[in-house]
């Protein structure tokens, strides 16, 4: 049954809104009058695919924060945990929803599942905002007769992925803030400061030191063609963004950002944690484990280290342990393999996963705040150089002439 999303207006002549469901938009609007409201306007919550199952282009804003959605996923997984049908546990979500779009969301999955359709059928009608290893995972706890307890799984799941980036970001903001306001300065200085004072010395027909005479052409340059110079390097962006767009050229760099001095194990630590974290939620909610290698591959970034997993996708699917087939690739740490041997000796590879997932998260948080660490007083330093340089070639010309009139 469709959901409609509806403005009306009650007897007193106070506007309302919501949504209501319906069999066509003749339907809501009698609904709405049966409930003594005037319709101003009924529209259909559209789905995030049209018929032939593409995905249709989103505006602005239209999408489901990842905060949104670990909210939703443990909220959802509370009220079926208490014992309410999925319908009534959508109604209460649907209550609860502040903003539009997260109610219109909820409307249109209520409305799928009212008329028949599962869960995980619903959420495939939008793909966006629910990604394949969601879908999956509601998917296999439909199947299991376990919905809660896999939406329960997947609400941490996502509150720690989210938890992790979030330190990340937070790692990395200050060196980014120093970085801007370091270029802002000295872009400041040789654009403005610079000219304005050594161009007085220029004019007393004054021999200026070689330092000098090197800012002063630094800051005519920066001032003639700064501009083109950004412009340039904002093209360069885009046109090495479009040339990743080729897979060959994409796994080359991507392989050598493995074995990148200092940021390399940053990039392997990363890919593992999201690796080891997606394999543990998905053979702990009963996916088969060559499903779930294929559901983790998917969440990596790393385009070379996706080969790997297929690589060793495909030996367990020959017969090989998956501790082995991990073993045989480069860039998996020794510390997860022995982990999922011991699960797979034991019978409790979710239980090792998951502790192998916790550890290797913790190892991510290490180095993201030893990289940060690294970078705040690389880039202190190196700004108080320049900005060092720049004063020199100022106050060097001032020395001269007061060292001649003594």
């Amino acid at each position: 049954m469709p959901a409609f999303r509806y403005e009306a207006v009650d007897g007193a002549g106070v506007t309302k809104k919501g949504v209501v469901n319906a069999d066509s938009a003749r339907s809501a609007r009698a609904d709405l009058r049966g409930q003594g409201l005037t319709p101003l306007s009924v529209e259909t919550i559209a789905a995030q695919v049209d018929e032939t199952g593409a995905t249709k282009t989103r505006g602005f804003g239209e999408r489901l924060s990842q905060v949104e959605l670990a909210l939703f996923t443990r909220q959802l997984a509370s009220l079926l945990e208490a014992g309410l049908p999925l319908e009534q546990a959508f109604t209460a979500l649907l209550e609860q929803a502040e903003r539009p779009y997260v109610r219109d969301l909820i409307a249109s999955i209520r409305s799928e599942v009212m008329g028949g359709a599962s869960f995980s059928a619903a959420l495939t009608r939008h793909p966006r905002d629910f990604g394949d290893i969601y879908r999956g995972l509601v998917s296999s706890g439909e199947q299991i007769g376990q919905l809660s307890r896999v939406l329960s799984r997947l609400a941490d799941y996502v509150e720690r992925r989210n938890a992790l980036v979030q330190k990340v970001r937070l790692a990395f903001t200050y060196p980014a803030i120093v970085t801007v306001v370091a270029f802002a300065i000295v872009i400041f200085l040789l654009t403005y400061v610079v000219p304005q004072i050594v161009s007085v010395f220029a004019n007393t027909k004054q021999k200026l030191p070689v330092l000098t005479v090197v800012m002063l052409g630094v800051s005519n340059f920066v001032r003639a063609y700064g501009i083109y110079m950004a412009l340039a390097l904002i093209a360069a962006g885009f046109l090495w963004r479009r040339a990743l767009q080729n897979q060959d050229l994409k796994r080359r760099w991507h392989a050598w950002l493995l074995d990148a001095p200092v940021y390399g194990k940053f990039e392997r630590s990363l890919n593992t944690a999201r690796f080891a974290s997606t394999l543990a939620i998905t053979t702990g909610s009963g996916v088969p484990i060559l499903r779930a290698l294929d559901t983790s591959r998917d969440t990596l970034s790393n385009v070379a280290m996706r080969s790997l997993v297929e690589q060793a996708t495909a030996s367990v699917r020959e017969g090989v342990s998956l501790a082995r087939a991990l073993s045989a690739q480069k860039y998996f740490p020794p510390m997860l393999v022995h982990m999922i041997r011991a699960g797979e000796i034991t019978g409790e590879l979710p239980a090792m996963l998951e502790r192998a997932a916790n550890a290797q998260q913790a190892d991510l948080e290490r180095r993201t705040l030893t990289i940060a660490g690294l970078l705040e007083p690389v880039l202190i330093l190196a700004m108080g150089l320049v900005v060092l340089l720049i004063v020199l070639a100022v106050l060097m010309p001032i020395i001269e002439i007061n060292q001649l009139v003594h």
